[in-house]
């Protein structure tokens, strides 16, 4: 839900994730991509590109933290090399 939200509404679905730069540079974007977008219409998408892209990665930061507490409590998998 939070990649359709970042892709319709850019800023408002980087705000939600968590990412107040983004939203300040995703901004920034938008604004030079609606005045060189009426000549380059491809531009127009960048925004959008960009906050699907920042959540994405987000994402898989989120997901990488948790794998790695997982090991430090558990320890390795079985079957791993020490």
């Amino acid at each position: 839900m939070i990649y359709v939200l970042a892709a319709l509404l850019p800023p408002l679905g980087l705000l939600l994730n968590g990412q107040p730069f983004s939203v300040i540079f995703n901004l920034l974007l938008m604004v030079f991509c609606a005045v060189f977008g009426l000549i380059f219409h491809v531009l127009l998408l960048v925004p959008s590109a960009h906050a699907v892209i920042a959540v994405h990665m987000r994402r898989q930061d989120r997901r990488h933290r948790e794998v790695v507490a997982a090991i430090r409590r558990h320890g390795p998998p079985a079957g791993y090399p020490r």
